[in-house]
């Protein structure tokens, strides 16, 4: 694995991959790795000849500065596991890389996903993960962008990126991983005790037990039950159980039995926000 810490050595360096017709598969991390983030690299591995994978903890995209510097760092795990992974290439940039002191944001027109759910409760949240994804896709220019369904609305987000910014970008969305319990695998799970992993387990219990009683009409009151389940074992907060449009993620109360439907979720325990979501249809 050859490592990378300066973009324009990066950028240069695959320049010359590509007009040798090599395809590209790229893979944005920041870092603390785990299971989930592997399988991304195998499913680059398995599509691409060559697998590009960064690390960097983008400080634009916490709105909590806490929750920033709070964020699990394990580079040298890191590094084993890509390399046991057969990763090619690992760009590994300071902060000052990603943003000199000539950067100018950009504002990114996110329309109702910026509003709603993560764009709701972590406000301008996804304007730093776009900027983030556009100057790391800027420097790789993949054949195909790897992200996780974990991450459902930021899936979203960044296709509406690759659109504006017209990128000639493939985005493969690989499913979830989870613990056995069925914790969805997440760097801040590193943060939780066993005996809080065991309980946060029951946020992946109640999404399944939405998709099990989804019936067409009103479906509001199945999560309210999840939120009341998960405050009662002891959970901290939940900022929402929502059902919604696949599609647009638009709230749905009243289902039609026809529209597809995906459950997401976001909860706080003993401190660490957790998310999940589960497609309903």
């Amino acid at each position: 694995m050859i490592l990378f810490k300066k973009g324009d050595e990066l950028k240069k360096y695959l320049i010359k991959k590509t007009a040798e017709g090599i395809s590209i598969g790229f893979v944005p991390t920041m870092g603390a790795l785990h299971e989930g983030h592997l399988s991304l690299v195998r499913a680059a591995k398995e599509r691409n000849r060559l697998v590009v994978c960064s690390i960097f903890v983008n400080p634009s995209q916490f709105n909590d500065p806490q929750d920033y510097l709070q964020y699990p760092k394990t580079i040298d795990q890191d590094i084993f596991l890509l390399e046991k992974s057969a990763c090619d290439i690992l760009f590994l940039p300071e902060v000052q890389e990603i943003y000199p002191q000539n950067y100018t944001p950009l504002h990114y027109e996110l329309g109702s996903l910026e509003t709603l759910l993560e764009g709701k409760y972590r406000p301008g949240h996804f304007q730093g993960v776009c900027q983030v994804v556009d100057r790391l896709l800027a420097i790789v220019m993949p054949t195909i962008l790897f992200l996780g369904q974990k991450d459902y609305q930021q899936c979203m987000v960044i296709e509406r990126l690759i659109r504006l910014k017209q990128y000639a970008i493939q985005l493969y969305i690989v499913p979830t991983m989870r613990e056995t319990s069925g914790l969805a695998m997440s760097s801040r799970n590193l943060r939780l005790t066993e005996q809080d992993r065991a309980k946060a387990a029951a946020i992946y219990t109640g999404l399944k037990h939405i998709k099990s009683q989804l019936q067409p009409g009103n479906i509001e009151s199945l999560c309210n039950q999840v939120t009341a389940d998960l405050l009662e074992i002891g959970f901290d907060k939940i900022d929402y159980i929502s059902i919604a449009n696949a599609k647009t993620l638009e709230p749905i109360d009243v289902w039609d039995g026809e529209t597809a439907l995906v459950v997401l979720a976001a909860a706080f325990l003993s401190g660490v926000r957790l998310i999940d979501n589960i497609p309903l249809t």
